[in-house]
């Protein structure tokens, strides 16, 4: 396969991948990406499984439902028909035939404590975390706005040490794009890694870029859009971060008055624990947020 057809291929799945979490709430069919990608229906069918394991109904699927899951944890005061709206389910009952499926649980059950044990055996695959002796009971955060920001990234599918690769991969690039060494690195957690198997969890490497920045070949380019943000301050070690993100979804969110929002979160590394060879990190945890 030719370095060009291997570049579009990717950049095909991955701006179809882009466009589904900004219009996670819409309405999405295989005609109306195909034709934000410019190609037939057929094709981008085929790319699109071929390039991500899976075809393009099941991955939305399994991202309303993720995200579906994930809210109805952090907004308890929105109602499940509203969670299920925002997950872009138009009916209540598909929604929870879907979520039944998936989890095992009704919206109900998982919201009044049955997502517990799936947390639990999701934490329990992670050596990492569970060598962790980090506690976070107590840490606040500050709520802020953080601005917008352009990012050229690298998507990368499970959450675990091999992160390190794509991030190696980022670096190595930015290095012959003439990208400063000093450019803010950031990792965008798509989905909550503590209701997730690791292995599914999607998150993004990413650098940031001055406006009126090109990527070239396989690397895409985001605009993340001004974000009201309770920020945690953290400094730790690999296998924290599972911890923290458990903390910050189930202990701080439903107590503190706010409500998150379908953006995900991220991580503004000042030290990133990918790179850094003894995996130490000090990072700014921002998850949006509004007020309830």
């Amino acid at each position: 396969m030719k370095k060009e057809t291997k570049h579009f291929r990717a950049l095909l799945a991955d701006n179809a991948l882009y466009y589904i979490y900004s219009n996670i709430s819409a309405p999405l069919s295989l005609q109306e990406l195909a034709k934000e990608a410019g190609v037939s229906a057929h094709h981008f069918h085929r790319i699109f499984k071929e390039e991500q394991g899976q075809n393009l109904y099941e991955t939305i699927k399994s991202i309303r439902l993720q995200k579906a899951a994930n809210l109805l944890l952090s907004n308890h005061y929105s109602t499940i028909s509203e969670v299920a709206q925002l997950c872009g389910y138009s009916s209540s009952a598909s929604f929870i035939k879907a979520f039944k499926g998936r989890f095992h649980l009704t919206p109900r059950e998982w919201r009044h404590g049955g997502h517990r044990q799936y947390a639990k055996e999701i934490l329990s695959t992670s050596s990492a975390a569970m060598a962790s002796q980090r506690s976070f009971l107590g840490l606040e955060p500050t709520i802020k706005k953080i601005p917008a920001f352009r990012a050229v990234y690298l998507r990368h599918k499970g959450y675990n040490k091999s992160i390190a690769l794509s991030w190696q991969k980022l670096m190595a690039w930015g290095f012959e794009h003439q990208i400063s060494s000093q450019a803010r690195q950031i990792g965008i957690h798509h989905d909550n890694p503590s209701i997730t198997p690791l292995a599914e969890c999607r998150y993004i490497a990413a650098l940031e870029v001055e406006e009126g920045f090109r990527a070239q070949g396989l690397l895409g380019v985001m605009e993340f859009p001004p974000t009201l943000c309770a920020v945690f301050e953290v400094q730790g070690r690999y296998g924290d971060v599972l911890g923290l993100i458990d903390y910050v979804y189930h202990e701080w969110l439903p107590q503190s008055g706010y409500e998150a929002k379908t953006i995900p979160a991220f991580a503004l590394y000042q030290k990133n624990h990918f790179l850094d060879p003894l995996g130490n990190f000090q990072l700014d945890f921002c998850l949006p947020v509004g007020v309830v």
